[in-house]
């Protein structure tokens, strides 16, 4: 009875906030609306002369966004940023109403928000997928998760409204190129020296997959994560009979600042994440994605109700709907077939990723220059 009661008052909790937040919403799209004063057939979010968009498209489009976070733990948010800014043309129709306007920044934030729906989605059902199968570092994740939930939460509060679209792409690009950067060296020779537990982990998990391919009765999960050991200021844990060490106080400051870029940028904050994994942490990447999951799931909820609720974001919710169901085949596949890739091939995948659109956007964002999708 007691527990029913709770349930019916959550339940009042969130309609009422629905009803305070909708009129909100109206308000914010509406106003942006009157002052720009566009006209034709109601497209995006119901502006008059807005991109029509086509929702099958979204739903392709979104299995490879699931499919290539829950692979790599990153760029989710940044795929479906792609998608949304060059895609479906919503970034040059936000520019397209100048950078002083309302709807630029009313568009801007949408395009932001809503590659949190996806991003945030696929940090769900990844964390459990890699959680079941004994690749995910539950303390770590509750650090990293910690400290993105006040970063996550402060980011929308101070920028929502305020940035342009092209000063969004623009830093958008050169963050993702720099870890791109980073991250190439870190596969030399030279950046390959101080990961020394991390290949040793990789190379007996890898082991383990070829003889189960081979037909051998091997229990992937059971030779997983162990936690060994787990204080405020200490923990240890196993993967594969490989021991690895970290301070929970640095994940927990290290989330709060990752989180705070990720929201500025309106990604998920995997790409910022997998670096600070594989360097602080020392992970080899078949811990990395269920982990960085798990952090980027609770930076996404903190920062999706922030935009929404605090700062009256709209979002186009048929074409949300519709990548939904994308994001969750996507997500499933991932954490099955991420095994069968070796531990190098995944961080180049990231690099690749990360070049190509850092250098994309860095060159749309400051200088106008168009590549190629």
């Amino acid at each position: 009875m007691l527990r029913s009661k709770k349930t019916l008052l959550l339940l009042a909790l969130a309609a009422a906030v629905c009803l305070i937040a909708e009129p909100a919403l109206a308000s914010r799209l509406s106003d942006a609306i009157a002052e720009a004063k566009p006209t034709g057939e109601p497209g995006y979010l119901g502006i008059p002369g807005g991109p029509q968009l086509n929702i099958i498209i979204g739903l392709l489009w979104a299995i490879w966004v699931g499919w290539i976070f829950s692979t790599v733990g990153a760029f989710g948010g940044i795929m479906a940023g792609v998608g949304h800014i060059t895609i479906y043309g919503l970034g040059d129709y936000a520019s397209s109403f100048g950078k002083g306007a309302k709807l630029n920044k009313v568009v801007t934030d949408s395009i932001r928000v809503s590659n949190q729906w996806l991003v945030g989605c696929s940090a769900a059902l990844s964390s459990f997928n890699y959680w079941k199968a004994g690749r995910l570092v539950l303390p770590l994740g509750i650090a990293l998760a910690i400290g993105s939930v006040s970063g996550s939460w402060l980011v929308p509060w101070l920028t929502a409204g305020k940035i342009s679209l092209k000063a969004y792409i623009g830093y958008f690009g050169l963050f993702v190129l720099f870890l791109g950067c980073y991250l190439f060296y870190e596969t030399t020779p030279k950046g390959q020296e101080s990961k020394k537990a991390a290949k040793k982990a990789a190379e007996a998990f890898q082991k383990s997959v070829k003889e189960q391919q081979a037909g051998g009765t091997v229990d992937l999960a059971e030779m997983g994560v162990k936690v060994q050991k787990f204080t405020p200021t200490a923990c240890e844990f196993t993967f594969f009979g490989v021991e690895f060490k970290f301070n929970p106080l640095i994940p927990v400051v290290g989330g709060f600042f990752i989180a705070a870029l990720a929201s500025f940028l309106g990604v998920g904050g995997g790409f910022l994440l997998v670096p600070f994994l594989t360097s602080v942490a020392g992970l080899p990447m078949y811990l990395v994605a269920g982990t960085s999951a798990m952090a980027v799931f609770v930076g996404m909820a903190n920062s999706i109700a922030s935009y929404m609720l605090l700062r009256s974001t709209p979002v186009e919710w048929s074409l949300i709907g519709a990548e939904l169901v994308g994001i969750v085949i996507g997500s499933i596949i991932g954490p099955k077939t991420s095994k069968y890739i070796p531990d190098i091939w995944l961080k180049r995948l990231f690099i690749l990723l990360a070049v190509y659109v850092g250098l994309k956007y860095t060159l749309k964002g400051f200088f106008g220059i168009l590549l190629p999708i």
